[in-house]
């Protein structure tokens, strides 16, 4: 991918255009179209002097904010062939460019058509005998040939072009009527007309600065040259505009501005310069459409973001020869089945939805404060939010449906995207708006006092090499459900100034991200090198974290041996001062079973209880678990109170809102010890939860013992020993 686009580079330093040629004149002889001769007039007619120039003003205020906005990305990276959809993918990423560029390289594909349709109104007014229809596709079939020929051919026709268009509007401004007629001012609608509906047919005519910007790939300088020529245009066609909107409300009745589309012809001074100038309009217009539509094509085709044959070049680096053929498919389609009037809104939400990203980009890239934004035309961030609020108002104005349609478009491709893992070579704005937005936010969450009804697990999962620890990462996955913070560890132990050992922790880096991607949990990747693991591990779980995001609990994997426990309790001992620490031992052959008993042996609220109750509950809660019924199991010494005990800690377990249920079991004058009660009711239960008292230290091979002794007769079974930071449980009651 990027070496074509360097050596479309290259060819453009060598042979491209300036600002003048290659942005400018495109723009304004877009701009000064086929909406300026053939419908402008319709809009004073319609709506008034007064509204006509509101309209104006308001369609090249959000052209002016987009130019600006676009000014600001042209200055700060190298722009190359794309135009609109390389700037926003280079800020914004690949899927959102692709969900803009494919809508935009369509609507200047269905622009040519319009433009053509335009031009074929005009010629049939002077030549009645040829049908629209065929003299906008022959003509269609004229353009596709002048592209495939180059675009500099085509650039070298748009200066006679533009001669005669600068003929056509001295021939208007110097001409007008005899009769004494008051301004038209006030607006007169025809039926099924209002000011959004009229304000659609006029908005393609502020649309023309695509057709610069989609040339970025052919020009000498294009981070000088697409500012200043868009500017340049935007200013001066504002200016063609408003003074063309009064001439024709002081030159023309109001029933002739709505019914003669050709009303600029009887106010210009030599009317044959008129049809030179629609013509000289429509055609530069559908031609600049039919270069620069191609090159968005091969741009998004570069990028993966369409099929690579698209780019197809057919023996020339510059010229998409093969997308300019699948535009002339696209436009002569429209044209045959196309109407002026329908197809001038259609393009109006193209447009402005591009336009509306193209000011979301930048500023979001203002606001992100990435030290790489230094655009040298620099605007504040609220101008362009205030461009991208103006466009989609206004496509909400026009039309709700085709606005919602237009959305969803977008959606729809930005999530195919999104499917296929797309990969980008270029950074782009996300990641520093993202960090700009957790900063605010962490900064939020630190002003909140701590309360147990905020309580979410943010878990340390010491996982080693996840692919050998599977059952690991799947109780993380459970236990966070999508809402807790989940960090996988490896420890390596070595020397952290050891070459050796940094390319070994690299890989284990690069093992956990694999293992992320290719599974479905969220989680972040660490890997910290570490003289001794016990040390490591302790301090490890004090520095991790930032602010209220430090992590509460610490999962480790258990070992088989009396000597592996022993470490882990040691481990535990050090970590616990900060996190509850909770060890899984995983049944190697059926691992966490069938996921429908979880037991809970329950030494009452308080210690470790409330904890262990509340993993239970977050287990349950996801659809591996949805049909497990979690046992509380109490052991009592009278069997005369099992009824009162089990009525009391049900009611319990009813009034935290905690689907369980409870059990109890009195010792009695039965020889049985706990040890062998344990094995008896929770032998076949899925997971067993035990809790891990307090212990001091010296007392890891006594309870190392304990726990090799209670669990070897078990399934997979998780041990909990609680920080005792809080009651977790307290707001449920």
């Amino acid at each position: 991918m990027e070496p074509a686009h360097k050596q479309m580079k290259k060819n453009a330093k060598q042979n491209g255009f300036g600002t003048f040629g290659g942005v400018f004149t495109p723009n304004i002889l877009t701009i000064l179209g086929i909406i300026l001769f053939l419908r402008t007039g319709w809009v004073v007619g319609n709506a008034g002097m007064v509204n006509a120039l509101i309209m104006a003003l308001i369609a090249n205020a959000i052209t002016f904010l987009t130019a600006l906005s676009l000014s600001g990305i042209a200055t700060n990276i190298r722009v190359e062939a794309g135009g609109a959809y390389y700037m926003i993918s280079r800020s914004l990423g690949a899927e959102i460019g692709g969900s803009i560029g494919i809508p935009l390289y369509l609507s200047q594909a269905v622009s040519v058509a319009f433009y053509l349709i335009g031009f074929a109104e005009a010629f049939h007014g002077i030549f009645p005998q040829y049908e629209p229809v065929h003299v906008a596709s022959f003509t269609c079939l004229v353009f596709t040939i002048i592209a495939l020929i180059g675009a500099d051919f085509a650039v070298k026709i748009q200066y006679f072009i533009l001669i005669t268009l600068a003929l056509a509007l001295i021939s208007f401004f110097t001409g007008g009527t005899e009769q004494n007629l008051p301004l038209h001012l006030r607006p007169a609608y025809t039926e099924g007309h209002h000011f959004w509906s009229v304000f659609a047919i006029f908005f393609p005519a502020v649309t023309g600065i695509m057709s610069g910007i989609s040339m970025s790939g052919d020009l000498k300088n294009p981070e000088r040259s697409i500012p200043r020529g868009t500017l340049l245009s935007v200013g001066l066609a504002f200016v063609v505009y408003s003074l063309a909107i009064f001439w024709f409300a002081a030159n023309a009745a109001p029933i002739e501005l709505q019914t003669n589309r050709f009303v600029m012809k009887e106010i210009s001074r030599w009317p044959a310069l008129f049809y030179a100038g629609v013509w000289a309009a429509t055609l530069s217009s559908g031609l600049a459409s039919m270069v620069g539509a191609p090159r968005v094509l091969q741009s998004l085709s570069f990028d993966n973001i369409v099929p690579r044959f698209f780019a197809g070049r057919m023996g020339s680096v510059r010229e998409p020869r093969f997308a300019v053929i699948i535009t002339y498919g696209i436009a002569q389609s429209v044209i045959l089945m196309g109407n002026l009037d329908v197809v001038a809104p259609v393009i109006s939400m193209f447009f402005l939805n591009t336009y509306g990203m193209l000011n979301l980009a930048a500023g979001l890239e203002g606001l992100s404060g990435n030290p790489s934004y230094r655009p040298t035309i620099r605007i504040h961030w609220s101008l362009s939010f205030l461009g991208a609020a103006g466009c989609y108002g206004a496509m909400c104005l026009i039309h709700i449906p085709a606005t919602l349609t237009a959305v969803l478009v977008s959606y729809a491709i930005y999530f195919s995207l999104k499917k296929r893992f797309l990969h980008q070579y270029w950074g782009d704005a996300r990641s520093g708006i993202l960090f700009s937005a957790a900063q605010f936010i962490l900064a939020k969450l630190e002003e909140q006092p701590p309360h147990p009804k905020n309580w979410k697990p943010n878990i340390m999962v010491f996982t080693g090499n996840p692919r050998t620890r599977p059952a690991l990462s799947r109780l993380s996955r459970w236990l966070s459900k999508g809402n807790g913070i989940i960090t996988f560890f490896q420890v390596v132990v070595g020397d952290p100034e050891d070459e050796k050992i940094l390319k070994t922790a690299e890989t284990a880096r690069h093992t956990l991200e694999t293992f992320i991607r290719e599974n479905p949990v969220t989680a972040f990747p660490e890997v910290q090198v570490v003289r001794d693991f016990e040390e490591g591990v302790s301090v490890i779980s004090q520095a991790h974290g930032i602010g209220r995001l430090k992590p509460n609990i610490a999962l480790f994997g258990m070992g088989g041996t009396a000597e592996q426990y022993e470490k882990q309790l040691r481990v535990l001992k050090r970590v616990l001062a900060r996190n509850s620490v909770i060890l899984l031992k995983s049944d190697p052959d059926r691992e966490f079973g069938e996921r429908r008993t979880i037991d809970i042996w329950w030494g009452g609220m308080g210690g470790n209880g409330d904890l262990m109750l509340l993993l239970a509950h977050l287990i349950a809660q996801n659809d591996d678990w949805r049909e497990a019924v979690i046992r509380a199991i109490k052991v009592i010494e009278d069997p005369g109170g099992i009824s009162h005990a089990q009525n009391n800690i049900q009611k319990l377990l009813d009034d935290m809102r905690l689907h369980a249920r409870a059990m109890v079991i009195a010792l009695g004058d039965s020889p049985k010890s706990f040890e062998e009660i344990l094995a008896k009711h929770s032998r076949n239960a899925d997971l067993t939860i035990l809790g891990i008292r307090p212990f001091d230290k010296g007392q890891e091979p006594e309870i190392a013992a304990r726990i090799h002794k209670l669990t070897e007769n078990l399934s997979t079974v998780l041990l909990v020993r609680s920080s005792g930071t809080g009651d977790l449980l307290k707001a449920s009651r």
